[in-house]
């Protein structure tokens, strides 16, 4: 076979071939199109060949295509390059060209050869795909809440640009696990950990957390996470959204503040429900009465500390409410703790309030008493109870006007007036140095003692009146007079109790009276050892040993009951609380006396 046959029959094979063909010499200058190019083309061969084919590239894609094509010619490489083509009909149309160079033995190009193939639909199709991802885009970027994606592994390879301009964390800073670093320290650990349990499980993630924006604010946000799974459940992306939440938690925030002024004032308004107005119950005009209202007069408009000393059932606390009342505090709390009923392990959180986690069982913030009456006044009663840690918490109130709740990191500023009451020694403990002298002195600034009922003998009968009347009217009775003999017994009696028993012994009366005349049981009077103890003092205050020997025979009798109308409190006249702090300093075993 000829040379020119071989050429006849390949030029044959390359226009049957349903490809686009061309060839060009090695200096570029396209020397051949086969007839598949030019019916596509629908121009002459005559109006393309050399370099004129450049006139059919596109005006936006010529220089670059014209580059590649001079690139790949200067290094003798493959040319492959995308540029639309016009046709006779004026068309545009999408061509992908690739080109081959043809080497002699000593490897010099003798011929490029050339292919290009129609992929308009293709570029169709690669358009609307990038039209709806920017359409999907633009619909994310107007959805109320940033959106993320993930990896199986957690890492997030996608956010809204939304995103990167709230927190600034461009250039693919947001990417992979570098976004921890801008959640808020206290945060960090919890919400790391419940992410990687998530990825761990396949769980949704739903948290709140606060987290740095671009100013350096952190603010809450709400983060949510759920997985996308294949056929087989196997995680194969994660998809999220983040919304902000700060003015929703703040909002909460207030919420709780009113709460808890609303819970303030709930408690002092049960504080004035549950008693009398301001002296009330501070009955009688003898002399010693009458220089302690004088006192609570004179510093009742101040804020100075106050500590009112005195024996059990003297009426300390009405002299604090009387203090307060007349205060220009008396519209604000005035919250009682009674010290010594509460235990030690428990005195200062309930005193200065804990936070949410500070220990087991904490499972939201506790405001304490100092909280509760914050801008009014906290009576605590029975201060001479108090630990030694609950004493130096209350010297810094007293010195700073701030305190720690337990677990807290951050002092709590407060404005109370604080008014402390105690029926022991001091200035002796003080000496025995089981009280804190700073915190003795910071307290006292105005003392003031309430004397015994047995000081002031002439209130006595005033006393039996107004309990009588109030008993009786509780309970619908009317009585008329207390007998004459009565009033002598209970004028004459020592009253170890003080005001308190002598309330109980009128209140038991009248409970039992029948007719219009109180008459009170001598019996419930002879309290041997009491009378004793009185006479032997001299001022009807016992000894350590009298007081316990009281107290066992007081247990002896009730069957180690402490409270109750048969309980020993009522038997010595003394609240149940103040007779629990006394067992338990003279370290008395009261389950011995139990039956």
């Amino acid at each position: 076979m000829s040379d020119s046959t071989r050429q006849i029959d390949a030029d044959l094979v390359v226009n049957v071939t349903p490809a686009l063909i061309f060839s060009a010499r090695p200096d570029g200058y396209l020397d051949y199109f086969n007839e598949r190019w030019l019916e596509w083309l629908g121009v002459p061969i005559e109006k393309i060949i050399g370099w004129a084919w450049i006139d059919l590239i596109h005006p936006v894609d010529r220089n670059e295509h014209l580059r590649r094509w001079q690139e790949s010619i200067a290094s003798g490489s493959p040319a492959i390059s995308e540029a639309r083509v016009r046709r006779a009909n004026g068309e545009y149309r999408w061509m992908l060209h690739h080109s081959v160079p043809q080497r002699d033995e000593s490897g010099r190009i003798v011929r490029w050869f050339g292919s290009s193939v129609d992929i308009e639909d293709l570029k169709r199709a690669e358009g609307k795909i990038r039209s709806a991802e920017k359409e999907l885009r633009t619909i994310i970027e107007t959805i109320p809440a940033y959106v993320w994606t993930a990896t199986p592994d957690g890492a997030v390879d996608f956010s809204t640009e939304s995103w990167f301009d709230r927190t600034g964390l461009g250039g693919g800073k947001a990417i992979g696990w570098e976004w921890i670093d801008n959640v808020h320290e206290d945060d960090r650990e919890r919400v790391v950990a419940a992410w990687r349990e998530a990825v761990a499980t396949g769980r949704p993630f739903d948290h709140e957390l606060r987290m740095r924006n671009a100013q350096g604010e952190y603010r809450w946000i709400l983060v949510r996470a759920v997985a996308l799974r294949d056929d087989s459940g196997a995680v194969v992306r994660w998809y999220g959204t983040i919304t902000d939440i700060d003015d929703r938690k703040r909002a909460e925030e207030e919420l709780r503040k009113l709460k808890d002024q609303l819970h303030n004032e709930n408690i002092a308004l049960r504080e004035e429900i549950s008693q009398t107005s301001m002296f009330e119950e501070i009955v009688g005009s003898s002399p010693a009465l009458r220089r302690v209202l004088s006192l609570v007069t004179k510093v009742a408009d101040t804020d100075s500390t106050v500590l009112i000393t005195g024996e059990t059932g003297t009426g300390k606390e009405l002299i604090a409410r009387a203090i307060h009342k007349r205060s220009r505090r008396a519209s604000r709390p005035f919250v009682s703790v009674n010290c010594g009923a509460i235990p030690h392990s428990l005195i200062t959180s309930e005193l200065f309030g804990y936070e949410k986690g500070a220990f087991t069982g904490a499972i939201q913030r506790h405001l304490g008493r100092f909280e509760l009456a914050d801008h009014g006044t906290i009576f605590l009663d029975e201060a001479g109870e108090l630990p030694p840690e609950a004493q130096v918490a209350l010297l810094r109130v007293l010195q700073e006007r701030t305190f720690d709740r337990v677990g807290g990191t951050r002092p709590v500023s407060i404005d109370v007036r604080v008014i402390a009451a105690t029926n022991r020694d001091l200035a002796k403990e003080v000496a025995d140095g089981s009280f804190r002298d700073d915190l003795y002195y910071r307290l006292s600034v105005f003392p003031v003692y309430v004397p015994p009922l047995r000081e002031r003998a002439a209130d006595i009968p005033v006393l039996v009146q107004y309990f009588t009347q109030r008993y009786a009217a509780n309970i619908g009775k009317k009585i008329r007079k207390v007998s004459a003999r009565t009033m002598d017994v209970l004028s004459d009696y020592k009253w170890p109790g003080n005001v308190r028993e002598l309330q109980n012994v009128i209140q038991r009366a009248v409970i039992l009276c029948d007719g219009d005349t109180l008459v009170v049981d001598e019996t419930w009077l002879q309290n041997r050892l009491a009378k004793e103890a009185a006479g032997t003092r001299g001022l009807g205050r016992p000894s350590i040993r009298e007081e316990k020997e009281m107290i066992e025979s007081a247990l002896a009798g009730s069957s180690g009951r402490v409270a109750g109308p048969a309980g020993a409190a009522a038997k010595l006249g003394i609240a149940r609380s103040t007779l629990e702090s006394r067992i338990r300093s003279l370290r008395i075993d009261k389950n011995r006396f139990r039956s």
